[in-house]
């Protein structure tokens, strides 16, 4: 049986990439809701029914665990996915409390897309880890678009993130937090940004830990060769450019997994 890992766009590829580097005998399915893309500037019901469309989908596809790798499909859906499937569901979560347990005297700054950033399940998050009022939200949608059309260190990606930094005393910061999934591919400009004493933090590797504990429970972990199967909102991938595409995607986030 196989493992799905499920996305808006490109941005899930960060979290099936850490997978692949734990779990070297499983077999993935990767669906990018491509038709849909950016989820996060998109009303709940929408992004509701998305994800409804996707599972119905996947649940065809014999595979024995789900990963939402999109901070905004699980801040929406999540719950009604697993009252609706009995099988192991795995959502993201925004690293806040990651993020405060690395310091917690200095700032932290989230970071998600707006129906993230402004969603009732984020709210509940901070109620309950930032004890001493010590987060802070930013919600930065136009990254979606430019991981989407794979600009990733342009110009026009450093000037959109120092103008929406800006406001932002950093150095009172420890970390900034990766709320969403696409925000990996940018570590490097990213860098270039903010001050040394600000580390990034996201929720991969928990998600990913998180997954295999559930599979273990199960006694479902394979000893198969890795293999990926990719689909664009329902319709396998077969076409050598998507495929040379995905691929790009796959080696930019190795790049700035050592970041």
């Amino acid at each position: 049986m196989k493992i799905a890992f499920f996305d808006s766009g490109m941005g899930g590829l960060s979290v099936l990439h850490h997978a692949m580097k734990v779990l070297p005998h499983e077999e993935f399915i990767f669906y990018a809701d491509e038709d849909n893309v950016p989820y996060g500037t998109k009303s709940t019901t929408q992004v509701q029914k998305f994800v409804g469309d996707a599972f119905d989908f996947l649940l065809k596809q014999d595979v024995k665990a789900i990963v939402v790798a999109c901070n905004t499909a699980t801040s929406v859906a999540v719950a009604e996915m697993r009252r609706r499937y009995d099988l192991p569901i795995i959502g993201m979560e925004p690293a806040a409390k990651k993020a405060l347990d690395m310091d917690g005297t200095k700032r932290v700054l989230v970071t998600a897309t707006p129906i993230t950033v402004k969603g009732r399940k984020m709210e509940l998050l901070i109620e309950k880890v930032d004890k001493d009022h010590l987060v802070d939200r930013l919600a930065l949608p136009e990254l979606v678009t430019f991981a989407e059309r794979m600009e990733f260190n342009s110009q026009a990606v450093t000037d959109y993130l120092q103008e929406q930094l800006e406001p932002f005393d950093l150095s009172k910061y420890s970390s900034l937090v990766l709320g969403c999934t696409h925000f990996n591919y940018f570590k490097d400009t990213l860098r270039k940004i903010l001050p040394e004493n600000v580390q990034f933090v996201d929720g991969n590797e928990g998600t990913v830990r998180e997954l295999i504990r559930r599979l273990k429970e199960r006694n479902q972990l394979e000893h198969n060769a890795q293999s990926i199967t990719y689909f664009y909102s329902g319709r396998q991938v077969t076409d050598p450019m998507e495929l040379e595409r995905l691929q790009k995607c796959l080696a930019r986030l190795e790049k700035m997994y050592r970041i």
